[in-house]
């Protein structure tokens, strides 16, 4: 990535269209993943990780246990304010996302746990600690909808290793630069995770820089977000988010975008540099019959956001109250694992 970084900026690529008569018409996110992308369970651990493992579990089990209700107490709340897990928290604290912060922080149990309820903490004072509107959410649809209707942000398909699909279009910009901005990617990030099928614990971002003539230019603001907004949101992925980008793509990088992304690569972890892919063909990461025509792929996708909004909201609420749903025929306890939460079996594969 740096050696890409040290050179200068791409043009837009001519794409090779898929013939008309495969395109395939759609307004809507694509509900399921198809059957022609299989996942697998997920991988076993060693001994020595599986101890590891049960120290966590252990400490997020404690029914005693008070978390923080804010991580920088920037809502005024008192700074020593704890309460305990509520039960959307413990579905949220899954075999998996603990393995995801033992693996960011190198196996290191205190380190684990310490970033695990720095979690817990911001997604309190953000909004989202909920696991959806319905259950009480304060960053909801009604808040960043406006962000999203020039469709600069869509979640649509998958990619070749069954991660749902966040598509990222800084070029359809039609807002100003304000938190509003921030709470609108967390929203879509949750909201592509609801997507992950079974066996599936990770995204994938497409980032197109290319302008787009049909939306407005907002006076005073640039597709390229301020170097703090940057940091802000590379601060919330890798440290609220750890180990759920699997791939990102990105193509059409003008001249000021690689610059944007010198500055900021001091902040990018090292882990994360390397899932970043660099105008290389889309088609070669995503199947043809999940990817948008504009990229070379056979979705002929066009926003509406009268249609795309309520359906994506709808989809995704469905798949949370399945997963919810799940979450209390086996227990409502810390542990269960999302291969389980997302499926539909009577038995659980991973017991607690």
């Amino acid at each position: 990535m740096l050696t890409k970084l040290l050179g200068g900026g791409s043009k837009d690529k001519h794409v090779p269209h898929a013939k008309k008569e495969n395109l395939v018409r759609i307004e809507k996110p694509i509900e399921n993943l198809p059957d022609s992308i299989k996942t697998h369970k997920f991988k076993s651990l060693t001994k020595e990780q599986e101890h590891m493992y049960a120290e966590v579990l252990k400490y997020f089990q404690d029914e005693k246990l008070l978390v923080r209700n804010s991580e920088k107490h920037s809502d005024g709340s008192d700074p020593h304010a704890k309460s305990p897990l509520t039960l959307e928290e413990k579905a949220w604290l899954t075999r998996e996302c603990l393995l995801r912060y033992l693996r960011a922080t190198k196996w290191n149990v205190s380190d684990a746990i310490d970033r695990l309820k720095k979690s817990l903490a911001w997604r309190r004072e953000f909004g989202i600690s909920h696991l959806g509107e319905e259950n009480g959410d304060k960053v909801n649809s009604d808040l960043v909808g406006i962000e999203n209707e020039s469709g600069k942000q869509v979640v649509l398909g998958y990619e070749n290793d069954a991660r749902p699909i966040l598509y990222l279009k800084p070029g359809r910009q039609n807002t100003k630069t304000s938190h509003r901005q921030v709470q609108h990617l967390v929203f879509m990030l949750e909201r592509v995770i609801d997507f992950m099928p079974q066996g599936q614990d990770s995204l994938a971002l497409l980032i197109d820089f290319k302008e787009y003539s049909d939306v407005p230019k907002v006076s005073g603001n640039s597709k390229i977000p301020p170097i703090g907004v940057g940091k802000e949101v590379l601060h919330i992925l890798q440290t609220h988010y750890p180990e759920r980008l699997g791939k990102a793509l990105l193509t059409n990088i003008p001249w000021l975008a690689w610059t944007f992304l010198k500055l900021i690569h001091p902040f990018i972890d090292p882990m994360t540099r390397e899932k970043l892919v660099f105008d290389e063909p889309f088609p070669k990461y995503v199947p043809v019959n999940q990817l948008d025509v504009l990229y070379g792929g056979e979705l002929d996708f066009k926003y509406k956001h009268n249609v795309y909004w309520p359906s994506l909201l709808e989809m995704a609420e469905s798949k949370r109250r399945h997963y919810m749903k799940r979450f209390q025929k086996f227990g409502s306890v810390v542990g269960l694992s999302e291969y389980d939460l997302r499926g539909d079996g009577e038995e659980l594969i991973y017991k607690v």
